[in-house]
């Protein structure tokens, strides 16, 4: 049943998508090379993206992985290819030249029975080209696959859900190509200047590139002229343009600091549910923040409910999430969603996720990841009916461009990983270590097994290896006996000093529960080799995470 309900929701969030401004370059496109041809073009156009973009998305981790590329590369070379389809549909001779090279793949495929060149044929080139290069929205989708593979689901699970997405995604386009059919075969005057009406439809896609490529830097420096103006709680700010009701509190396993709650009950009272995981460094680094909300506006009506939901096994551990809760303060009640049921119930889709809940119990307010603490606590404040300023201050840290992103060791959500052999699933195996590294990239050497969502070593002296970019670098770290275990931390070949983190003292970290541990603390942001070495086998590490 949960399946079901999986692919259909992936199917509507793609019909949804056709309101949303990644679409834009996409209509004129679809409109434009339906115009012409046979009746079954706009079917190929519609199959050729739907196949197209399923498999982008299903092949994307592997693609990035193997060629170590950038995400943000691949998303300003899709509208790079955009841009040329612009420029194409605006001149004629490349138009011309364009159109040579479509109905000659199609005459290509109908040699094998695929059709006539001016139909069905002929469109699946041009979707599939629309698919490939459509990755701006691919966001949601992969989301909803990361979620999947934390639930621990299949990935033929995986490959009927992007379907879906894409399905949903196809359909209106498809609705619009043929009602832009069905306009142009009624009224002569548009049948004549098909030219004109092509060039029209290319101003539309090379606008609409402008607008996805440039429009929010050039937003932002618009916004950063502007003084910024005392936080006041006589507002909503950012709010909801349409509030919905909370969802409930789904299958939760046990409750800390409180007693079962349901949200239906707390009507009349201002909620915040914090959606956290006590090994997620950007979850922690909030949590200071949630805490001097909870002890400032508890007896003025906020609850605070911090839903505890899990990114590793080991974070179902209820001892592990109880001494989290101690070591970070927590007083507020913290519900444990081991299944991921209430995360599944709230939509959600990011660690650490905010949402503001007014008396009425309608969600009313937002905000996912870290940063604006003015703006959540100005409108707890606001709901509360308090006036005055925010009293707890502080903004997210800002993070070089180019800092290593979270890497994870695991084989299930790998990337960029070097050495000899590939990454063997499920086996101990003994690794050769790259000779040398690009930038981001990581090696094993010595005995290791690979696991889905970690790594055990199986010998006295494994090696872990990352080449990374940062100030600060964690690891979730933990041993598969549960007795403290030592590990060798250096940088750069040579002992941590001054740059060891606050859990690496000397080079050495004791890793006792699994949890995560700060190995590095850089003066400033800078790339560096980091070499960990086991000194005994079953110390597991599951991912790196960086800070500035």
């Amino acid at each position: 049943m949960h399946e079901m309900l999986d692919i259909l929701l992936a199917f509507l969030e793609g019909l949804a998508l056709i309101a949303s401004p990644c679409i834009l370059p996409v209509l004129p496109l679809v409109l434009s090379a339906s115009a012409s041809g046979g009746r079954g073009r706009p079917f190929g156009i519609i199959a050729g993206f739907v196949a197209a973009f399923s498999a982008f998305v299903l092949l994307s981790r592997e693609i990035v992985e193997a060629l170590h590329i950038d995400t943000d590369i691949i998303r300003y070379a899709s509208l790079g290819l955009l841009f040329l389809l612009g420029l194409v549909l605006l001149f004629d001779k490349l138009s011309e030249i364009f159109s040579r090279l479509t109905q000659g793949a199609a005459e290509f495929g109908s040699k094998f029975g695929t059709g006539n060149e001016d139909g069905f044929a002929s469109g699946l080139g041009i979707g599939a080209l629309i698919g490939f290069v459509w990755t701006p929205c691919a966001g949601p989708i992969l989301a909803a696959v990361l979620v999947q593979a934390i639930r621990q689901q299949t990935n033929l699970q995986s490959v009927f859900v992007t379907l879906a997405f894409a399905f949903g995604a196809g359909l209106p386009m498809l609705a619009i190509a043929l009602m832009g059919r069905k306009l142009m075969s009624r009224f002569g005057f548009l049948a004549k200047h098909t030219a004109a009406l092509r060039k029209v439809f290319a101003v539309l896609i090379l606008a609409s590139v402008a607008y996805l490529g440039f429009g929010p830097q050039v937003q932002t420096l618009f916004e950063s002229s502007v003084p910024a103006q005392q936080q006041n709680a006589d507002r909503l700010e950012d709010g909801l343009e349409n509030p919905y009701p909370a969802p409930e509190l789904k299958g939760i396993q046990a409750w800390l600091n409180s007693e079962p709650l349901v949200l239906s009950n707390l009507k009349g009272k201002v909620v915040l549910i914090d959606f956290w995981t006590y090994s997620c460094i950007n979850c922690v680094r909030t949590l200071p923040y949630i805490t001097a909300w909870d002890r400032l506006y508890r007896d003025k009506g906020l609850v605070i409910i911090g839903v505890h939901s899990p990114e590793f096994e080991f974070e179902k551990n209820i001892d592990n999430i109880k001494s989290a809760v101690a070591r970070y303060g927590i007083g507020y009640p913290v519900a444990v969603d081991n299944n991921l049921e209430t995360w599944v119930n709230f939509k959600n889709r990011y660690w650490p996720a905010h949402y503001l809940i007014d008396q009425n119990g309608q969600v009313v307010y937002t905000h996912f990841g870290e940063g604006d603490y003015d703006v959540t606590e100005n409108n707890i404040r606001y709901l509360l009916g308090l006036k005055g300023t925010a009293e707890v201050t502080g903004a997210a840290e800002s993070f070089p461009e180019n800092q290593t992103p979270e890497t994870y060791l695991g084989y299930a959500r790998a990337e960029r990983f070097a050495g000899s052999p590939s990454l063997q699933g499920d086996d101990s195996v003994t690794y050769m270590p790259a000779l040398s590294l690009a930038e981001h990239g990581w090696t094993l050497g010595g005995k290791w097994k690979v696991e889905g969502e970690k790594i055990t070593a199986q010998s006295n002296d494994a090696v872990l290896r990352l080449r990374f970019r940062a100030r600060k670098a964690f690891l979730v770290m933990g041993t598969s006996s549960g007795a403290p275990q030592r590990i060798i931390v250096t940088l750069n070949g040579r002992p941590l000093g001054k740059n060891a983190g606050k859990d690496a003292k000397n080079g050495i970290v004791t890793v006792g529960m699994h949890t995560l541990y700060e190995l590095v603390n850089q003066a400033s942001s800078q790339g560096g080799l980091l070499e960990i070495k086991t000194t005994s086998p079953g110390f597991e590490a599951y991912a790196f995470t960086f800070g500035d």
